[in-house]
Protein backbone atom coordinates (compact mmCIF):
# COMPACT_ATOMS: atom_id res chain seq x y z
CA UNK A 1 0.00 0.00 0.00
CA UNK A 2 1.46 3.90 -0.65
CA UNK A 3 1.29 5.88 2.19
CA UNK A 4 -0.72 8.88 1.59
CA UNK A 5 1.99 11.58 2.34
CA UNK A 6 2.20 14.89 0.58
CA UNK A 7 5.17 13.60 -1.79
CA UNK A 8 2.79 10.72 -3.09
CA UNK A 9 -0.20 13.46 -3.23
CA UNK A 10 2.07 15.83 -5.46
CA UNK A 11 3.22 12.96 -7.95
CA UNK A 12 -0.01 11.83 -8.66
CA UNK A 13 -1.24 14.98 -9.60
CA UNK A 14 1.80 15.66 -11.65
CA UNK A 15 1.45 12.53 -13.73
CA UNK A 16 -2.66 13.13 -13.54
CA UNK A 17 -1.72 16.66 -15.07
CA UNK A 18 0.97 15.31 -17.52
CA UNK A 19 -1.15 12.85 -18.86
CA UNK A 20 -3.86 15.57 -19.51
CA UNK A 21 -1.50 17.57 -21.63
CA UNK A 22 -1.22 14.30 -23.62
CA UNK A 23 -4.78 13.80 -24.09
CA UNK A 24 -5.73 17.04 -24.76
CA UNK A 25 -2.63 18.96 -26.38
CA UNK A 26 -2.04 22.12 -24.44
CA UNK A 27 -4.18 23.47 -21.71
CA UNK A 28 -4.25 26.62 -19.22
CA UNK A 29 -4.31 26.81 -15.19
CA UNK A 30 -7.65 27.39 -15.25
CA UNK A 31 -8.25 24.29 -17.45
CA UNK A 32 -6.03 22.41 -15.69
CA UNK A 33 -7.92 23.05 -12.25
CA UNK A 34 -11.45 22.07 -13.64
CA UNK A 35 -9.85 18.53 -15.35
CA UNK A 36 -8.12 17.66 -12.06
CA UNK A 37 -11.02 19.41 -9.66
CA UNK A 38 -7.03 20.80 -7.93
CA UNK A 39 -7.61 24.19 -6.35
CA UNK A 40 -5.60 27.09 -7.96
CA UNK A 41 -2.52 27.26 -5.21
CA UNK A 42 -2.01 23.49 -6.27
CA UNK A 43 -2.07 23.78 -9.79
CA UNK A 44 0.37 26.76 -9.74
CA UNK A 45 2.48 24.85 -7.61
CA UNK A 46 2.18 22.02 -10.10
CA UNK A 47 2.87 24.05 -13.07
CA UNK A 48 6.32 25.45 -11.21
CA UNK A 49 7.54 21.69 -10.68
CA UNK A 50 6.64 20.74 -13.85
CA UNK A 51 8.31 23.80 -15.34
CA UNK A 52 11.38 23.34 -13.14
CA UNK A 53 11.67 20.02 -14.30
CA UNK A 54 11.29 20.76 -17.89
CA UNK A 55 8.68 18.53 -18.49
CA UNK A 56 6.18 21.19 -19.71
CA UNK A 57 6.55 24.55 -21.35
CA UNK A 58 4.75 27.29 -22.49
CA UNK A 59 2.99 27.10 -25.79
CA UNK A 60 1.51 30.10 -26.21
CA UNK A 61 -1.74 32.23 -24.91
CA UNK A 62 -5.70 31.24 -25.57
CA UNK A 63 -8.23 34.18 -26.10
CA UNK A 64 -7.31 37.17 -28.35
CA UNK A 65 -9.05 39.49 -25.48
CA UNK A 66 -7.45 37.13 -22.84
CA UNK A 67 -3.31 38.01 -21.39
CA UNK A 68 -1.38 37.18 -18.23
CA UNK A 69 -1.13 33.79 -16.54
CA UNK A 70 -4.68 32.59 -16.53
CA UNK A 71 -4.45 32.91 -20.34
CA UNK A 72 -1.22 30.92 -20.53
CA UNK A 73 -1.13 27.57 -22.50
CA UNK A 74 1.24 24.77 -21.42
CA UNK A 75 2.49 21.65 -23.23
CA UNK A 76 4.46 18.83 -22.50
CA UNK A 77 7.93 19.36 -23.48
CA UNK A 78 7.69 16.92 -26.66
CA UNK A 79 11.76 17.08 -27.67
CA UNK A 80 12.18 16.00 -24.18
CA UNK A 81 12.38 12.08 -25.64
CA UNK A 82 11.94 10.46 -28.51
CA UNK A 83 10.68 6.31 -30.03
CA UNK A 84 10.51 4.67 -32.91
CA UNK A 85 8.26 2.17 -33.81
CA UNK A 86 9.50 -0.64 -36.51
CA UNK A 87 7.45 -3.23 -38.56
CA UNK A 88 9.28 -5.59 -39.86
CA UNK A 89 8.22 -7.60 -43.39
CA UNK A 90 9.61 -10.09 -45.39
CA UNK A 91 10.20 -7.39 -48.45
CA UNK A 92 10.50 -4.32 -46.50
CA UNK A 93 10.93 -2.66 -43.19
CA UNK A 94 8.63 0.03 -42.14
CA UNK A 95 9.94 2.98 -38.75
CA UNK A 96 8.33 6.17 -37.39
CA UNK A 97 9.94 8.28 -35.02
CA UNK A 98 7.35 9.97 -32.48
CA UNK A 99 7.94 12.67 -29.89
CA UNK A 100 7.16 12.49 -26.32
CA UNK A 101 3.53 14.20 -26.71
CA UNK A 102 3.03 11.40 -29.68
CA UNK A 103 3.56 13.58 -32.60
CA UNK A 104 5.08 11.87 -35.96
CA UNK A 105 8.70 13.11 -36.05
CA UNK A 106 10.03 11.13 -39.32
CA UNK A 107 8.63 7.82 -40.90
CA UNK A 108 10.60 5.76 -43.74
CA UNK A 109 9.69 2.58 -45.39
CA UNK A 110 12.96 0.73 -46.42
CA UNK A 111 12.83 -1.82 -49.06
CA UNK A 112 14.73 -5.54 -48.41
CA UNK A 113 15.84 -6.33 -45.00
CA UNK A 114 18.12 -3.85 -43.71
CA UNK A 115 17.95 -4.52 -40.41
CA UNK A 116 16.15 -2.83 -37.21
CA UNK A 117 19.60 -0.39 -36.68
CA UNK A 118 18.91 1.64 -40.29
CA UNK A 119 15.39 1.38 -40.02
CA UNK A 120 15.81 3.46 -36.99
CA UNK A 121 18.80 5.64 -37.60
CA UNK A 122 16.46 6.26 -41.16
CA UNK A 123 13.80 8.28 -38.50
CA UNK A 124 15.67 9.20 -35.89
CA UNK A 125 19.03 11.07 -37.28
CA UNK A 126 18.02 14.57 -36.25
CA UNK A 127 20.34 13.78 -33.45
CA UNK A 128 17.17 13.84 -30.71
CA UNK A 129 17.44 11.80 -27.22
CA UNK A 130 16.09 8.24 -28.41
CA UNK A 131 14.49 6.52 -25.45
CA UNK A 132 12.85 2.84 -26.44
CA UNK A 133 12.70 1.35 -29.69
CA UNK A 134 9.77 -1.25 -30.09
CA UNK A 135 10.13 -3.73 -33.39
CA UNK A 136 7.26 -5.91 -34.12
CA UNK A 137 7.58 -9.08 -35.81
CA UNK A 138 6.80 -12.59 -36.02
CA UNK A 139 7.35 -14.66 -32.94
CA UNK A 140 6.60 -15.71 -29.60
CA UNK A 141 6.85 -13.46 -26.54
CA UNK A 142 9.07 -10.33 -26.15
CA UNK A 143 12.76 -9.71 -26.14
CA UNK A 144 15.52 -7.42 -25.93
CA UNK A 145 17.79 -6.89 -28.95
CA UNK A 146 20.90 -6.95 -26.79
CA UNK A 147 23.39 -5.88 -29.97
CA UNK A 148 20.67 -3.50 -31.47
CA UNK A 149 20.40 -1.63 -27.79
CA UNK A 150 24.39 -0.75 -28.06
CA UNK A 151 24.13 0.54 -31.20
CA UNK A 152 21.70 2.54 -30.77
CA UNK A 153 22.22 3.65 -27.10
CA UNK A 154 18.37 2.95 -26.56
CA UNK A 155 16.26 0.18 -25.28
CA UNK A 156 15.41 -2.10 -28.02
CA UNK A 157 12.21 -4.62 -27.61
CA UNK A 158 10.94 -7.07 -30.25
CA UNK A 159 7.19 -7.63 -29.52
CA UNK A 160 4.92 -10.40 -31.27
CA UNK A 161 3.17 -8.10 -34.03
CA UNK A 162 -0.13 -9.64 -33.50
CA UNK A 163 0.12 -8.15 -29.94
CA UNK A 164 1.40 -4.99 -31.26
CA UNK A 165 -1.81 -4.90 -33.64
CA UNK A 166 -4.22 -5.74 -30.33
CA UNK A 167 -3.02 -2.70 -28.72
CA UNK A 168 -3.40 -0.34 -31.73
CA UNK A 169 -7.66 -1.70 -31.94
CA UNK A 170 -7.79 -1.24 -27.85
CA UNK A 171 -6.31 2.38 -28.17
CA UNK A 172 -7.29 3.30 -31.73
CA UNK A 173 -9.48 1.08 -33.61
CA UNK A 174 -12.78 -1.81 -33.31
CA UNK A 175 -12.04 -2.67 -29.58
CA UNK A 176 -12.05 1.02 -28.45
CA UNK A 177 -13.43 1.42 -24.56
CA UNK A 178 -13.61 -2.84 -24.07
CA UNK A 179 -12.16 -4.42 -21.33
CA UNK A 180 -11.79 -7.90 -23.08
CA UNK A 181 -11.40 -8.91 -26.75
CA UNK A 182 -9.61 -11.07 -29.15
CA UNK A 183 -7.83 -10.44 -32.06
CA UNK A 184 -7.44 -12.66 -35.06
CA UNK A 185 -4.59 -12.10 -36.95
CA UNK A 186 -5.84 -13.30 -41.13
CA UNK A 187 -2.78 -12.31 -43.43
CA UNK A 188 -0.05 -13.96 -44.41
CA UNK A 189 0.27 -15.91 -41.29
CA UNK A 190 -2.81 -16.79 -38.98
CA UNK A 191 -2.74 -15.49 -34.82
CA UNK A 192 -4.26 -14.21 -32.69
CA UNK A 193 -4.26 -11.54 -29.45
CA UNK A 194 -5.92 -11.27 -26.34
CA UNK A 195 -6.64 -8.44 -24.19
CA UNK A 196 -8.54 -9.25 -20.97
CA UNK A 197 -9.37 -6.79 -18.07
CA UNK A 198 -7.77 -3.80 -20.20
CA UNK A 199 -4.32 -5.73 -20.55
CA UNK A 200 -2.66 -7.94 -23.01
CA UNK A 201 -2.47 -11.48 -22.19
CA UNK A 202 0.37 -13.18 -23.31
CA UNK A 203 0.54 -16.74 -21.59
CA UNK A 204 3.46 -18.57 -19.52
CA UNK A 205 5.00 -18.62 -22.98
CA UNK A 206 4.09 -15.38 -24.85
CA UNK A 207 2.16 -17.72 -27.12
CA UNK A 208 -1.40 -16.85 -25.63
CA UNK A 209 -3.58 -16.04 -28.88
CA UNK A 210 -1.64 -18.83 -31.60
CA UNK A 211 -4.14 -19.87 -32.89
CA UNK A 212 -3.22 -20.08 -36.32
CA UNK A 213 -1.71 -23.68 -35.34
CA UNK A 214 -5.04 -24.86 -34.22
CA UNK A 215 -5.74 -28.59 -35.49
CA UNK A 216 -8.78 -28.49 -37.33
CA UNK A 217 -10.13 -31.09 -39.71
CA UNK A 218 -8.46 -30.73 -43.09
CA UNK A 219 -5.44 -28.70 -42.00
CA UNK A 220 -4.92 -26.12 -39.41
CA UNK A 221 -6.78 -22.91 -39.21
CA UNK A 222 -3.83 -21.11 -41.19
CA UNK A 223 -3.62 -24.01 -44.20
CA UNK A 224 -7.65 -23.54 -44.40
CA UNK A 225 -8.33 -19.24 -44.06
CA UNK A 226 -4.98 -19.43 -46.52
CA UNK A 227 -6.87 -21.23 -49.20
CA UNK A 228 -8.42 -19.68 -51.84
CA UNK A 229 -12.10 -19.81 -50.91
CA UNK A 230 -14.91 -20.78 -53.78
CA UNK A 231 -16.98 -17.43 -51.92
CA UNK A 232 -16.50 -15.09 -49.27
CA UNK A 233 -19.06 -17.31 -47.78
CA UNK A 234 -16.62 -20.42 -47.11
CA UNK A 235 -14.13 -18.03 -46.39
CA UNK A 236 -16.43 -17.16 -43.67
CA UNK A 237 -17.59 -20.72 -42.53
CA UNK A 238 -13.55 -21.35 -42.09
CA UNK A 239 -12.49 -18.45 -40.39
CA UNK A 240 -15.55 -19.46 -37.88
CA UNK A 241 -13.99 -22.17 -37.11
CA UNK A 242 -10.91 -20.57 -35.08
CA UNK A 243 -13.37 -17.42 -33.95
CA UNK A 244 -15.74 -20.30 -32.31
CA UNK A 245 -12.31 -21.96 -30.59
CA UNK A 246 -11.44 -18.79 -28.68
CA UNK A 247 -15.15 -17.85 -28.07
CA UNK A 248 -15.90 -21.08 -26.25
CA UNK A 249 -11.98 -21.29 -24.02
CA UNK A 250 -11.79 -17.40 -23.06
CA UNK A 251 -15.56 -15.67 -24.02
CA UNK A 252 -14.06 -11.93 -24.78
CA UNK A 253 -17.26 -11.03 -26.16
CA UNK A 254 -15.63 -9.20 -29.05
CA UNK A 255 -13.68 -10.41 -31.88
CA UNK A 256 -11.92 -8.47 -34.09
CA UNK A 257 -10.79 -9.35 -37.41
CA UNK A 258 -7.42 -8.00 -38.41
CA UNK A 259 -4.47 -8.54 -41.14
CA UNK A 260 -4.74 -8.32 -44.60
CA UNK A 261 -8.02 -10.37 -45.09
CA UNK A 262 -9.87 -8.82 -41.97
CA UNK A 263 -9.49 -5.55 -43.07
CA UNK A 264 -10.55 -6.57 -46.89
CA UNK A 265 -12.98 -8.20 -45.66
CA UNK A 266 -14.59 -5.11 -43.79
CA UNK A 267 -18.50 -5.04 -42.87
CA UNK A 268 -18.97 -8.02 -45.41
CA UNK A 269 -17.04 -10.78 -43.71
CA UNK A 270 -17.35 -9.74 -40.08
CA UNK A 271 -21.23 -10.24 -40.76
CA UNK A 272 -20.92 -13.44 -42.55
CA UNK A 273 -18.42 -14.47 -39.92
CA UNK A 274 -20.66 -13.95 -36.86
CA UNK A 275 -23.40 -15.33 -38.28
CA UNK A 276 -21.38 -18.56 -39.18
CA UNK A 277 -20.18 -18.65 -35.81
CA UNK A 278 -23.45 -18.44 -34.15
CA UNK A 279 -24.47 -21.49 -35.87
CA UNK A 280 -22.27 -23.79 -34.52
CA UNK A 281 -20.76 -21.80 -31.11
CA UNK A 282 -23.48 -21.31 -28.13
CA UNK A 283 -21.48 -18.11 -26.75
CA UNK A 284 -22.28 -14.98 -27.57
CA UNK A 285 -19.83 -12.37 -29.65
CA UNK A 286 -19.55 -9.87 -31.59
CA UNK A 287 -17.66 -9.70 -34.24
CA UNK A 288 -15.86 -6.75 -36.14
CA UNK A 289 -13.57 -5.74 -38.94
CA UNK A 290 -10.49 -3.69 -37.94
CA UNK A 291 -10.81 -0.09 -37.69
CA UNK A 292 -7.20 1.06 -38.12
CA UNK A 293 -6.87 2.97 -40.89
CA UNK A 294 -2.63 3.12 -40.83
CA UNK A 295 -0.58 0.00 -40.23
CA UNK A 296 -1.72 -1.15 -37.02
CA UNK A 297 1.91 -3.01 -35.72
CA UNK A 298 3.49 -0.20 -36.58
CA UNK A 299 0.92 1.66 -34.66
CA UNK A 300 0.81 -0.28 -31.68
CA UNK A 301 4.60 -0.58 -31.74
CA UNK A 302 4.84 3.18 -31.36
CA UNK A 303 2.04 3.23 -28.06
CA UNK A 304 3.77 0.67 -26.67
CA UNK A 305 6.83 2.81 -26.58
CA UNK A 306 5.38 6.09 -25.98
CA UNK A 307 4.35 4.49 -22.68
CA UNK A 308 7.93 3.08 -21.54
CA UNK A 309 8.86 6.24 -22.39
CA UNK A 310 6.26 8.53 -20.93
CA UNK A 311 6.61 6.00 -17.28
CA UNK A 312 10.13 6.41 -16.57
CA UNK A 313 10.06 10.44 -18.26
CA UNK A 314 6.83 11.39 -15.86
CA UNK A 315 7.51 9.03 -13.02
Amino acid sequence: MIKATPRTARAINDRMALDLLVEQGPLTAPQLRELTGLSRPSVSDLIDRLHDSALIEPAGETGADRRGPNARLWRVAAARAHVVGVDVRPDHVSAVCADLAGQTVEEAVLPGQPGIVAAVRAVACRGNPLHTVIVGAPGHGSRHALAEQEQLGARVVIENEVNLAAIAEHRAGAAVGRADFALLWLDAGTGGALVLDHKLRRGMSGAAGEVGFLPLRGGDLHELVSAVPGSLDELADRVALGVATIVEVVDPGLVVLGGGIGHAGGEDLSVRVQRAVEAICPVPVEVRASQVTDNPVLLGATLLALDAARDETFG
